[in-house]
């Protein structure tokens, strides 16, 4: 039987549970959903609907999930105007990244940390920074020693999270047509577009600064929790962006005025907690 912590976060006076499965964290998407005015099953049904939200999914449960009856989700993505709820997503395809709980203590819909990341920035790019922030707040009372040997690393989980929808995106877009000799280079440079916004270096400049790190190693995983959250957000954009047709030149003004945006909302934020412990 699956080993279970329970524990929950207040962001914007709402509460949102959380729990622990088998050392993986799941969000409450029905608390998370209340961020909207409307009531939070809709709000999930509505995100479910998306065919974004179908590709992550599928990638996930693929990535994660020996049992993950793809050929059910072929079906779902096929149909035209379709409606799905949580359960049917879980019984239809057997995933694991989403569960439904019943009872009369938290229940609702949960999902895997990495689902729930997607979910925020597709719910507010804004309200999921000030998850981020609390989420992180509790690993660190926690245990400062824990957190150094925790199998989930932050930064990595951010800053893988929205990496398959730009790529795929990429692929689509930006990858077809006999003018496209090598596509590994486009790969690499819609990734430095984010590492320069960010991190003000492209991964070859951040190798060339620090040659004595692992090859293994990157800015991304190292960065701070803002910046992991920052690569996420814009990742997503830039697919969006790239979807539509948008040049790189107004994807890249796009994605610079979402990170200043982000990063003034997070200093805003930072400053109020200063003076309430002042």
């Amino acid at each position: 039987m699956a080993k279970q912590k329970k524990m929950s976060i207040e962001v914007n006076e709402l509460k949102i549970n959380l729990q622990t499965i088998n050392q993986n964290e799941y969000f409450s998407l029905t608390d998370l959903a209340k961020f909207r005015p409307e009531d939070s099953k809709t709000t999930i049904q509505n995100w479910l609907r998306a065919k974004s939200t179908m590709s992550f999914l599928c990638a996930w449960e693929t990535m994660y999930n020996p049992d993950f009856k793809g050929v059910n989700y072929d079906a779902f993505k096929n149909t035209s105007n379709f409606s799905i709820s949580p359960s049917k997503w879980i019984e239809s395809t057997n995933a694991i990244g989403i569960i439904s709980k019943r009872g009369r203590y938290n229940s609702g819909t949960y999902a895997h940390k990495d689902i729930a990341m997607e979910f925020l920035t597709w719910l507010s790019p804004t309200f999921k920074l000030y998850v981020i922030q609390e989420f992180q707040r509790l690993k660190e009372n926690e245990s400062s020693s824990k957190i150094a040997n925790d199998d989930w690393n932050l930064q990595r989980t951010l800053a893988k999270s929205n990496y398959h929808l730009q790529t795929d995106a990429i692929q689509s877009h930006l990858t077809q047509g006999d003018t496209i000799q090598n596509p590994h280079l486009v790969y690499a440079s819609e990734a430095d577009l984010i590492n320069i916004i960010v991190y003000n270096m492209t991964a070859k400049q951040f190798c060339e600064l620090n040659p004595d790190l692992p090859k293994s190693q990157n800015m991304r995983d190292l960065g701070t929790t803002l910046q992991a959250s920052l690569v996420a957000n814009l990742e997503f954009l830039n697919s969006k962006l790239i979807s539509e047709g948008a040049s790189r030149a107004i994807r890249e003004k796009e994605l610079r005025l979402q990170k200043d945006r982000q990063v003034a909302v997070f200093n805003k934020k930072r400053k109020k907690r200063t003076k309430k412990i002042v």
